[in-house]
Protein backbone atom coordinates (compact mmCIF):
# COMPACT_ATOMS: atom_id res chain seq x y z
CA UNK A 1 0.00 0.00 0.00
CA UNK A 2 1.35 3.85 -0.66
CA UNK A 3 1.23 5.23 2.25
CA UNK A 4 3.54 7.70 4.12
CA UNK A 5 3.77 10.27 7.11
CA UNK A 6 3.84 13.95 5.91
CA UNK A 7 5.05 16.13 8.96
CA UNK A 8 4.91 19.62 7.41
CA UNK A 9 5.10 23.26 8.80
CA UNK A 10 3.93 25.89 6.82
CA UNK A 11 3.62 29.77 6.77
CA UNK A 12 1.43 31.94 4.80
CA UNK A 13 3.78 35.05 2.92
CA UNK A 14 3.51 38.11 1.50
CA UNK A 15 4.13 38.70 -2.20
CA UNK A 16 7.38 40.96 -1.00
CA UNK A 17 8.14 37.69 1.18
CA UNK A 18 7.62 35.35 -1.58
CA UNK A 19 9.97 37.53 -3.93
CA UNK A 20 12.37 37.42 -1.45
CA UNK A 21 12.44 33.74 -0.75
CA UNK A 22 12.44 32.99 -5.04
CA UNK A 23 15.93 34.97 -4.69
CA UNK A 24 17.34 33.92 -1.81
CA UNK A 25 16.97 30.36 -3.62
CA UNK A 26 17.85 31.90 -6.58
CA UNK A 27 14.80 29.87 -8.12
CA UNK A 28 13.71 30.22 -11.88
CA UNK A 29 10.70 30.14 -13.79
CA UNK A 30 11.42 27.17 -14.94
CA UNK A 31 11.64 25.49 -11.30
CA UNK A 32 7.81 26.44 -10.87
CA UNK A 33 5.31 23.52 -12.24
CA UNK A 34 1.58 23.72 -11.62
CA UNK A 35 -0.53 21.31 -10.09
CA UNK A 36 -4.41 21.83 -9.55
CA UNK A 37 -6.19 20.05 -6.54
CA UNK A 38 -9.53 19.07 -7.06
CA UNK A 39 -11.47 18.84 -3.70
CA UNK A 40 -13.90 15.70 -2.42
CA UNK A 41 -16.33 15.37 0.66
CA UNK A 42 -20.07 13.59 1.10
CA UNK A 43 -23.06 16.28 1.49
CA UNK A 44 -22.92 15.98 5.39
CA UNK A 45 -18.78 16.41 5.23
CA UNK A 46 -17.68 13.02 7.08
CA UNK A 47 -14.24 13.82 5.66
CA UNK A 48 -13.84 17.45 7.35
CA UNK A 49 -15.70 15.93 10.54
CA UNK A 50 -12.76 13.88 11.05
CA UNK A 51 -10.23 16.31 9.94
CA UNK A 52 -9.38 14.24 7.13
CA UNK A 53 -8.89 15.49 3.65
CA UNK A 54 -9.62 13.63 -0.51
CA UNK A 55 -8.17 15.20 -3.18
CA UNK A 56 -7.31 14.39 -6.90
CA UNK A 57 -4.08 16.01 -8.36
CA UNK A 58 -3.31 16.92 -12.02
CA UNK A 59 0.57 17.45 -12.77
CA UNK A 60 2.17 18.30 -15.93
CA UNK A 61 2.99 14.42 -16.71
CA UNK A 62 1.25 12.15 -13.75
CA UNK A 63 -2.21 12.30 -11.69
CA UNK A 64 -2.80 10.76 -8.05
CA UNK A 65 -5.51 10.90 -5.85
CA UNK A 66 -4.71 11.33 -2.20
CA UNK A 67 -6.47 10.46 1.16
CA UNK A 68 -4.93 12.98 4.36
CA UNK A 69 -6.00 11.31 7.74
CA UNK A 70 -4.89 12.98 10.64
CA UNK A 71 -2.04 11.27 13.03
CA UNK A 72 -1.05 12.07 16.74
CA UNK A 73 1.91 13.55 14.71
CA UNK A 74 1.31 14.15 11.05
CA UNK A 75 -0.79 13.40 8.29
CA UNK A 76 -1.20 9.46 7.13
CA UNK A 77 -1.07 9.78 3.37
CA UNK A 78 -2.78 7.25 1.37
CA UNK A 79 -2.01 7.69 -2.72
CA UNK A 80 -2.68 6.05 -5.82
CA UNK A 81 -1.40 7.03 -8.84
CA UNK A 82 -3.38 7.63 -11.89
CA UNK A 83 -2.40 9.03 -15.50
CA UNK A 84 -3.80 12.72 -16.45
CA UNK A 85 -6.67 10.89 -18.25
CA UNK A 86 -8.20 8.82 -15.57
CA UNK A 87 -8.04 12.01 -13.06
CA UNK A 88 -9.68 14.14 -15.35
CA UNK A 89 -12.47 11.27 -16.10
CA UNK A 90 -12.81 10.96 -11.89
CA UNK A 91 -13.08 15.34 -12.06
CA UNK A 92 -15.38 15.21 -14.87
CA UNK A 93 -17.43 12.62 -13.92
CA UNK A 94 -17.18 13.53 -10.35
CA UNK A 95 -17.10 9.40 -9.80
CA UNK A 96 -14.38 7.76 -7.75
CA UNK A 97 -12.48 4.63 -8.58
CA UNK A 98 -14.00 1.35 -7.18
CA UNK A 99 -10.60 -0.17 -6.44
CA UNK A 100 -7.19 0.98 -5.29
CA UNK A 101 -5.74 2.08 -1.86
CA UNK A 102 -7.68 5.23 -1.57
CA UNK A 103 -10.92 3.39 -2.14
CA UNK A 104 -9.62 0.09 0.52
CA UNK A 105 -8.98 2.86 3.01
CA UNK A 106 -12.60 4.76 2.30
CA UNK A 107 -14.57 1.45 2.64
CA UNK A 108 -12.66 0.92 6.02
CA UNK A 109 -13.61 4.11 7.15
CA UNK A 110 -17.10 3.31 6.26
CA UNK A 111 -17.21 6.11 3.67
CA UNK A 112 -19.29 5.22 0.61
CA UNK A 113 -17.54 6.42 -2.57
CA UNK A 114 -20.85 7.12 -4.32
CA UNK A 115 -21.61 9.61 -1.54
CA UNK A 116 -18.47 11.62 -2.72
CA UNK A 117 -18.67 14.80 -4.49
CA UNK A 118 -16.47 17.26 -5.87
CA UNK A 119 -16.61 19.85 -3.31
CA UNK A 120 -14.24 22.71 -4.89
CA UNK A 121 -10.50 22.99 -6.46
CA UNK A 122 -7.61 25.04 -6.34
CA UNK A 123 -4.69 25.53 -8.59
CA UNK A 124 -0.62 26.03 -7.40
CA UNK A 125 2.81 27.16 -8.94
CA UNK A 126 4.96 25.50 -7.12
CA UNK A 127 9.07 25.31 -6.83
CA UNK A 128 10.14 22.56 -4.80
CA UNK A 129 13.90 22.56 -3.35
CA UNK A 130 15.47 19.89 -1.56
CA UNK A 131 17.21 21.44 1.94
CA UNK A 132 19.47 19.55 4.36
CA UNK A 133 16.53 20.64 6.58
CA UNK A 134 13.60 19.10 4.62
CA UNK A 135 11.85 19.19 1.07
CA UNK A 136 11.23 23.17 1.06
CA UNK A 137 7.78 24.36 -1.01
CA UNK A 138 6.95 27.64 -2.37
CA UNK A 139 3.14 28.08 -3.67
CA UNK A 140 1.12 30.76 -4.88
CA UNK A 141 -2.23 29.56 -5.31
CA UNK A 142 -5.63 31.08 -6.50
CA UNK A 143 -9.28 29.29 -5.11
CA UNK A 144 -12.66 30.96 -5.20
CA UNK A 145 -11.57 34.07 -6.05
CA UNK A 146 -8.37 34.31 -3.76
CA UNK A 147 -4.74 34.53 -4.24
CA UNK A 148 -2.15 33.49 -2.04
CA UNK A 149 1.49 32.42 -1.13
CA UNK A 150 2.72 30.18 1.21
CA UNK A 151 5.68 28.09 2.40
CA UNK A 152 6.38 24.75 3.39
CA UNK A 153 8.73 22.52 4.75
CA UNK A 154 8.37 18.93 4.78
CA UNK A 155 10.62 17.22 7.62
CA UNK A 156 11.28 14.02 8.86
CA UNK A 157 10.82 14.20 12.71
CA UNK A 158 8.59 16.90 14.43
CA UNK A 159 10.68 18.32 16.68
CA UNK A 160 13.68 18.98 15.00
CA UNK A 161 11.58 19.93 11.89
CA UNK A 162 9.63 23.02 14.14
CA UNK A 163 13.17 23.91 15.02
CA UNK A 164 14.73 23.99 11.49
CA UNK A 165 11.38 25.62 10.22
CA UNK A 166 11.33 28.32 12.62
CA UNK A 167 15.64 28.89 12.28
CA UNK A 168 14.44 28.71 8.63
CA UNK A 169 12.36 31.78 8.56
CA UNK A 170 14.44 33.39 10.98
CA UNK A 171 17.21 33.20 7.93
CA UNK A 172 14.64 34.65 5.50
CA UNK A 173 13.28 37.32 8.04
CA UNK A 174 10.01 35.74 7.75
CA UNK A 175 6.94 36.10 10.82
CA UNK A 176 5.31 32.98 10.92
CA UNK A 177 1.89 32.96 10.19
CA UNK A 178 0.34 29.92 10.35
CA UNK A 179 -2.43 29.21 8.23
CA UNK A 180 -4.56 26.68 7.30
CA UNK A 181 -4.37 23.86 4.73
CA UNK A 182 -5.50 24.35 1.43
CA UNK A 183 -8.75 22.52 1.47
CA UNK A 184 -9.08 24.49 4.17
CA UNK A 185 -8.53 28.02 3.07
CA UNK A 186 -10.37 26.65 -0.29
CA UNK A 187 -13.58 26.05 1.56
CA UNK A 188 -13.32 28.95 3.84
CA UNK A 189 -13.37 31.13 0.94
CA UNK A 190 -15.87 29.47 -0.75
CA UNK A 191 -19.52 31.28 -1.08
CA UNK A 192 -21.01 28.20 -0.74
CA UNK A 193 -21.38 27.09 3.02
CA UNK A 194 -19.55 24.32 4.08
Amino acid sequence: MSENLEIEFKTLLSIEEFSHTIDYFQLKEDDFFTQINYYFDSADFELKKRHSGLRVRILPNNAEITLKIPQEVGLLEINDTLSIEEAQHIVDSATLPDSGNVFNKLTTLGIKKNDLRLIGSLTTKRAEKKLPQGLLALDESWYNEQHDFELELEVRDVSNGKKNFLSLLDTLKIKESPSPNKIQRMMLSSKKKY
